[in-house]
């Protein structure tokens, strides 16, 4: 009998995602393993897909479905086919953690076998405090009644078979199927335990079969019904109905997601629910039991009498209190008037002349800043407006106009320009869906190597509002379209922001090193680590850059971009505020190191050593997610401790400088970044400002310019 066994529904799925979900789950070092793929019979794609990993691997068993059902149904068709000791659960969306089902057996062994499992997905909320306790022991429900607040998706548990059986589960029809499910298991179980891991990696936008819309979210007042019409322990029943009443109010409050014709049949149906199962459920206050009740108005009273005894001594503080709240009221006020600005101007004619580029940080940097150089040169009729602070003023060119971003101004160009361009998530008051004949276009950021922040990000919410949307290469879009899937139009035409580098000449990099104050013949070190949102400062774990400056000694010069807290010889910060185009930077660079930085894949372009520092590959994998091996395919050296890198920049022999570099540096540009041949920016312009107007095609990279040896650097002696 297999220890797991891992049901997945498959309905309507990309190709792409199921590969991933099946090589997710297949691709665990576990031996006990079953995975059920239940196939739904009116997609012919993911039916090949699934033949054919079905005859790779014997662990696979298809279960094809004789007609299209809902998930519940396909889900317990799956556990009437389970044959494994535990069984978890998968949509074809979402992918195992590398490493997850050893983990998992791990920990339900150190525990004697639980009959249920709570482990995080990349949707748990880090605020419950329940994984980051992680108890040594099982526990019940009554150790831990705060466990039935929790998400009751079923893709974060591992339920022992023999619960299952025991109480007859089965997933009902409709949305919200996981609710019954998961808390008759929780009321029921007699040993819990919970693992602090992330072993489930979800999707940021759900299939639609799995995503509740218009009506469908009447379905929540089903699932709560069959719920409480189940045999539930009486000492569950009270708070199960708090947990329903909170459920149901925030349901009810939360704008769009009724439609306006069924809200009162929600509240009614919500109110017959409520009055139905209270009896049974103990005389419960409509709290969610985490928030204290209002005192009675007797108990108002004597706090007013207690508050005018003690009014002398407490004006003064009262007074001091009075005028941060004021600023606070007059700021959401003043956003408030401008949501109302916004609306105003959404009536009024589209400026068709006029583009908006609202950066992510303000400055005049990224491909936002590539695209408007380039309408200014190639659309001249147009007039282009940066939304930004006034800090960001000194590094903006004559040509566009800015505007602060809490402007009335903004808000009217918002609301009534033509274009919008951003790299980062539309900002409010912009609604997450463009009035007819606004192009919306959103650039990213870079070539993406980590997967999407979890919880999703407004960027992830607003992919219905993209018109367009820019990828530099065919990976980028291979993660888009799983990452941020939407209606919008992918343009895969390069990195806009690369194309300074491809056309700079050896003028251009004197004047980079000039702006920098770099000195003639010194070796220049680029220093630009990837983010850490888990890690508690910037910069690459383990890694001392001053230190590493010390050591590489006189004639070499560190370019960090992660700020140090300090001075050190060797080394000069560069941090964003103080010089936001990093393109910049890459030229006055002689080499790049980093670790796993998006910067990669246009420094590359300049065909000069890049170091690949990955000595917390493992944590950053685990913790991040990823959609590259970005050590097994390289641009250049990989290090993992302080003594190769140092040895690398201090030995000739050590491979920075040798044909082996530059052939990965060439392998790496072909495969990531095929489209850039200079034009990237010119192609997004002709094709979103223009209509597509003397749209160059790419340049083959055996036409493309000859490599300048002036812009090389002199490798170390």
């Amino acid at each position: 009998m297999p220890r797991f066994s891992v049901i997945m529904t498959v309905h309507r799925a990309p190709a792409e995602h199921l590969h991933a979900a099946l090589t997710s789950v297949l691709g665990q070092r576990f031996a006990g393993l079953e995975l059920i793929a239940v196939d739904d019979p009116a997609d012919s794609e993911a039916d090949a897909v699934l033949r054919g990993y079905a005859a790779a691997d014997r662990r696979l068993v298809r279960l094809r479905l004789p007609c299209p059902v809902g998930p519940g149904a396909a889900r317990n068709a799956g556990l009437d086919r389970a044959r494994g000791a535990y069984v978890l659960f998968l949509d074809a969306a979402d992918t195992l953690a590398p490493g997850a089902l050893p983990a998992i057996d791990a920990r339900l062994r150190a525990t004697g076998d639980p009959q249920l499992l709570l482990f995080r997905d990349t949707a748990t909320d880090p605020d419950t405090g329940l994984y980051s306790e992680q108890p040594p022991e099982v526990m019940t429900l009554a150790d831990r009644p705060g466990l039935l607040w929790l998400d009751p998706a079923v893709h974060a548990r591992a339920h022992r078979r023999d619960l299952i059986d025991r109480l007859g589960l089965r997933f009902p029809p409709g949305h919200y199927a996981d609710l019954p499910f998961s808390q008759r298991a929780l009321t029921a179980a007699g040993s819990i335990a919970v693992l602090d891991r992330s072993c489930v990696r979800r999707a940021p936008s759900p299939a639609p079969a799995h995503r509740p819309t218009g009506r469908a979210h009447l379905d929540l007042l089903r699932q709560y019904d069959r719920l409480f019409a189940q045999p539930l322990p009486a000492r569950w029943r009270a708070p199960l109905y708090q947990r329903m009443l909170a459920d149901l109010t925030r349901l009810h409050q939360r704008s769009g997601l009724l439609p306006p014709a069924a809200r009162a049949e929600f509240f009614r149906h919500a109110a017959a629910l409520g009055a139905r199962h209270r009896a049974t459920s103990g005389a419960t206050p409509l709290t969610d039991g985490r928030h204290r009740a209002r005192p009675a108005p007797a108990r108002w009273l004597r706090a007013g009498a207690a508050f005018a005894a003690r009014a002398r001594l407490t004006t003064r503080r009262a007074a001091r209190a009075l005028a941060p709240r004021l600023r606070t009221y007059g700021r959401w006020l003043r956003a408030a008037a401008l949501r109302l600005y916004y609306r105003l101007h959404l009536h009024r004619p589209l400026l068709t002349d006029l583009a908006v580029f609202l950066p992510a940080t303000g400055g005049y940097a990224g491909h936002p800043a590539a695209l408007e150089s380039r309408v200014r040169a190639l659309a001249p009729h147009l007039r282009t407006v940066w939304i930004a602070g006034p800090e960001h003023a000194r590094h903006l060119p004559e040509g566009p106009r800015r505007l602060h971003p809490d402007s009335p101004a903004a808000a009217r160009a918002l609301a009534r320009a033509r274009y919008l361009v951003s790299d980062a998530p539309f900002p409010a008051p912009v609604p997450d869906h463009p009035r007819a004949d606004q192009h919306r276009l959103q650039t990213h950021r870079g070539t993406p190597i980590a997967l999407p922040p979890t919880p999703p990000t407004p960027d992830d919410r607003q992919t219905g509002c993209w018109t367009t949307a820019l990828s530099t290469g065919p990976h980028a879009t291979r993660a888009a379209r799983r990452a941020h899937p939407g209606p919008y139009t992918l343009l895969e035409y390069g990195s806009p922001q690369a194309d300074r580098l491809l056309t700079a000449g050896p003028e251009d990099v004197r004047a980079a090193r000039a702006a920098l104050g770099v000195p003639d013949g010194v070796l220049t070190v680029l220093y630009v680590p990837a983010s850490r949102p888990y890690e508690p400062g910037p910069g690459i774990p383990h890694l001392d850059v001053a230190g590493l400056a010390a050591r590489l000694g006189p004639g070499h010069l560190l370019l960090s971009r992660a700020p140090l807290g300090h001075p050190a010889p060797g080394v000069r910060e560069v941090p964003a505020a103080g010089h936001p185009d990093l393109m910049t930077l890459c030229l006055a660079a002689d080499v790049l190191l980093t670790d796993y930085h998006p910067v990669i894949f246009e420094y590359v372009l300049l065909d000069r050593p890049i170091v690949v520092h990955a000595a917390d590959w493992a944590d950053y994998r685990t913790a991040r997610g990823v959609c590259l091996e970005l050590p097994d395919c390289p641009p250049g050296p990989v290090t993992r401790t302080e003594d190769e890198l140092h040895a690398l920049f201090t030995d000739p022999a050590a491979g920075l400088w040798d044909a082996h570099g530059a052939r990965l540096r060439a392998v790496f540009r072909a495969a990531f970044s095929p489209r850039d041949d200079g034009r990237a920016a010119e192609r997004v312009v002709r094709e979103v400002f223009l209509d597509g107007h003397g749209l160059p095609a790419v340049t083959p990279p055996g036409a493309r310019r000859a490599h300048d040896p002036a812009t090389d650097p002199v490798p170390a002696s």
